[in-house]
């Protein structure tokens, strides 16, 4: 009886590893995937679903192994794409107007807008109930960019 459990046990073990195993190499393997490398030109709450695909790793699902790199300044990011350092860039539109009028035979081409605009928030560090614009009044306010500070009149 004790070598009928022990060999029902080694039975159950095996087909445990043989399907870990198996579901181990239906993943995409990371050499397999096509390297894209994405320069942004700010980490921003606006592109969490991004962030959110990539964690979540539904790129690798189709196929693609995204890097997704921080450069700051949309020339940096214009001049990554045309070194090919990158093969996308997010960067506002205006760095591909620089780069044409700056007479570039291989000039950037805008494809998509993600954000209509800079996307901001203001915050507090106390809880304003019925806030309207007017508090701001005569108040500090920091921006997101260095040396960025300027006074509500």
């Amino acid at each position: 009886m004790k070598k009928n459990y022990f060999i029902i046990t080694v039975f159950i073990f095996l087909i445990i590893v043989i399907t870990l195993l198996l579901s181990k190499f239906n993943k995409p393997v990371k050499n397999d995937l096509t390297k894209v490398r994405l320069a942004e030109v700010t980490h921003s709450v606006f592109y969490a679903p991004l962030y959110a695909a990539i964690e979540n790793g539904y790129f690798e699902e189709e196929g693609i192994d995204i890097e997704l790199i921080l450069t700051s300044g949309a020339d940096k990011v214009s001049a990554a794409v045309l070194s090919n350092t990158v093969e996308v860039g997010f960067a506002g539109p205006e760095s591909a107007i620089y780069v044409y009028e700056n007479g570039e035979k291989d000039y950037l081409v805008t494809f998509a807008g993600l954000t209509k605009r800079d996307g901001q928030f203001i915050v507090s560090r106390e809880k304003i109930d019925n806030f309207k614009i007017e508090d701001l009044y005569g108040k500090e306010i920091l921006v997101g960019r260095t040396g960025g500070r300027f006074k509500v009149l």
